[in-house]
């Protein structure tokens, strides 16, 4: 897949999310870590109500608002992963570049990574006259049913 070549190391794990905070030199709160810890757990896209309820039902205490400024800015740092879906924004902890399969079925979004052959990404380069750097596909299907 294209990269950008000043493009920060990939974040592949919770480790890596919480080293990219502290090179950042965003502090590594409590709270900021339970949402961390959460998504890299759950491996799968959630609102910030679902976040806020499983960290609660944990025992985890933390309030909407600590949740909500949390996720704020973890996105914007590109440390976690913001999509805006039908039902709100949803987060996940994949934040490098990859691509979706959205179930129409269930409304789960899965991530994938796609590096689509070379020659296609020179044709849409010439169709375009565009230089392309990245590139994230979006998937649509329903949950194959198994044979009998």
């Amino acid at each position: 897949m294209y990269k950008q070549a000043s493009s920060p190391k990939s974040i592949r794990s919770l480790e890596d999310a919480l080293d990219r905070c502290q090179i950042l030199g965003m502090r590594v709160s409590r709270q900021r870590r339970f949402v961390l810890e959460l998504l890299w757990e759950a491996k799968e896209h959630l609102s910030a109500r679902e976040i806020y309820d499983r960290l609660n039902q944990k025992g985890k205490e933390i309030g909407h608002t600590s949740v909500y400024q949390n996720l704020e800015a973890l996105s914007s740092q590109g440390i976690i992963e913001c999509i805006e879906h039908c039902g709100g924004r949803l987060y996940g902890n994949i934040s490098d570049s990859h691509s979706h399969v959205n179930c129409i079925d269930t409304n789960q979004i899965l991530d994938v990574h796609i590096e689509l052959p070379e020659d296609l990404l020179r044709q849409v380069e010439a169709q375009t006259g565009m230089k392309i750097s990245e590139y994230r596909i979006n998937f649509y299907g329903y949950r194959q049913q198994p044979i009998d």
